[in-house]
């Protein structure tokens, strides 16, 4: 039997133990996703609020829920590790248990934009950093679709 293949639309993943990767095409230029992404007013509509600035070395944070059965109290740490704009946004991102490296990567695809998401620095042998793997792969999963509503409305 040939295996499933995902929704057309559905961002893209692989099995990366130490990491999440996902991809997803939107529909509209980069530099309207680029807003998307670093414009904190923006982000706060659809995904959490925040206060960051698209400057290298600038510290920021993010609140979403909490999550107790992983020891997360809700609030990420982050801070701009290397900027390109409306191509390149690395973030350093810690919950206060692990520290990980998340980045957004746009490519002009066609009409639109190829978003791509790499969260790295997972410990395969660590369960609990799986468990979050595992909760943060459908979370990011939901912002790409959060992203596309924001562009939209641009």
């Amino acid at each position: 039997m040939p295996p499933t293949l995902p929704p057309a639309g559905t961002p893209k993943t692989d099995d990366d133990r130490r990491a999440i990767r996902l991809d997803q095409f939107l529909a509209h230029p980069p530099a309207t996703v680029w807003r998307a992404l670093t414009e904190p007013e923006l982000r706060a509509r659809r995904l959490m609020p925040n206060d960051i600035k698209p400057e290298v070395g600038h510290r920021f944070t993010f609140t979403t829920q909490p999550r107790p059965q992983v020891g997360f109290d809700g609030i990420v740490r982050c801070e701009v590790l290397a900027i390109e704009p409306e191509r390149l946004l690395r973030l350093a991102w810690s919950d206060g248990r692990a520290d990980w490296t998340v980045t957004w990567r746009l490519e002009p695809e066609g009409k639109g934009t190829r978003l791509f998401l790499d969260h790295e620095g997972f410990d395969p042998d660590d369960e609990l950093q799986q468990m979050s793997r595992r909760i943060m792969g459908g979370g990011w999963r939901g912002h790409f679709a959060s992203i596309e509503e924001i562009a939209a409305g641009l």
